[in-house]
């Protein structure tokens, strides 16, 4: 790298033009260690495709969807709905408008609760608001207004309200969330959900806690500009972690697994037949007594299974005779205690034959 010329060491004989000159060129290369310490701390993708999107609400008016794809749109998050009542007025017409054009989508919803119980009920909200769509991308929720809350208690209504629309989706949402807030608030819990996150102006977010190994979606500026949108919109960045059905449920040898309440990590080495000790290595568990539900495991099989992505209208008997098993094997790898019932946008593993 070359420093400018105004930094370049003196070749006179002055004392004080050297000293001056030696500190500016001290002074710029820790500006520039600086620099780069921050690029190093920034949290990156958890995935290297890189998805275009944008987060829109009411604020954004009537959008002309067929242009927003035009301008290379991909993805798009609708606002539902927020607090305990208040339904987003444009929220049908961006699902449609964007379903028709083949965008992925999804939905996020403002919540407002001052506890764990409201954090449950406005989930419950958010669900009855969504559930007629096919959507895409995972729910997500948006918590902004930590006044007058601790830390604790922005954890347990956070962590509320996304195990409950875990409970009724059958799909691990995602949280939205600012850089600070994702370094200084959220505990190490919330680090078992998707994260999607504010930073403006940054390169990457500067997020270093540690609780999220990459970002599945990064809102990089809330004065973007796209086609089909008057004034301004949020953009955004997302992986394919994001999509309900598009996290990596078989690669290279590998299922990934979201971990279900109830399960234990030594269980579910014993059923893949892996080591507990290889099970936490490769997916760097510190205490193999400490899993969360809804977070992702990545589980060595050698091949020997398939992981399907359950869709409406599945039953566990047509899926048996599909892949040549029976009820009782499928029941038994995947926990399911009620066989009568499996939940679309699950992951079900099926022995290859």
């Amino acid at each position: 790298m070359a420093f400018p010329t105004e930094y370049a060491v003196s070749t006179g004989f002055s004392k004080g033009s050297v000293f001056v000159s030696r500190m500016r060129k001290i002074a710029l290369l820790v500006a520039i260690a600086m620099a780069f310490s921050v690029c190093a701390l920034a949290l990156g993708p958890d995935s290297d495709r890189i998805y275009a999107g944008i987060d829109v609400s009411a604020f954004q008016g009537e959008i002309d969807f067929e242009k927003v794809r035009q301008a290379g749109i991909e993805v798009v998050y609708i606002r539902a709905g927020l607090g305990d009542d208040y339904v987003d007025p444009y929220y049908r017409r961006n699902a449609e408008g964007a379903q028709e054009q083949g965008l992925r989508f999804g939905f996020y919803y403002y919540v407002t609760a001052e506890n764990a119980d409201e954090a449950r009920a406005q989930a419950e909200r958010f669900y009855d608001l969504i559930q007629e769509y096919e959507y895409n991308c995972r729910p997500a929720l948006d918590f902004e207004e930590y006044s007058g809350k601790s830390a604790a208690r922005i954890n347990e209504i956070g962590l509320a309200f996304l195990q409950r629309i875990q409970q009724l989706t059958g799909v691990t949402p995602a949280l939205y969330t600012d850089a600070y807030a994702a370094d200084r608030v959220w505990d190490a819990a919330l680090g078992a959900y998707p994260l999607w996150v504010a930073d403006y102006g940054a390169e990457e977010p500067d997020v270093t806690s540690g609780h999220w190994e990459g970002w599945s979606g990064f809102q990089y500026t809330d004065r973007g500009s796209v086609d089909g949108i008057s004034g301004n919109v949020d953009r955004d960045r997302f992986t394919d972690t994001i999509f309900v059905d598009e996290t990596p449920p078989v690669e290279d040898g590998y299922v990934y697994h979201v971990v279900r309440t109830g399960e234990t990590l030594s269980e579910i080495a014993a059923r893949f037949d892996v080591r507990v000790e290889r099970l936490a290595r490769l997916n760097n568990i510190q205490n193999v007594n400490l899993i969360y539900v809804g977070q992702l495991l990545r589980i060595p099989v050698d091949d020997n299974f398939i992981a399907y992505v359950i869709r409406r209208g599945d039953t566990l008997y047509a899926l048996a005779r599909r892949y040549g098993t029976t009820v009782e094997t499928l029941a038994e790898l995947n926990r399911i205690s009620d066989i009568s019932r499996i939940i679309a946008g699950d992951t079900l593993f099926i022995p290859k034959r």
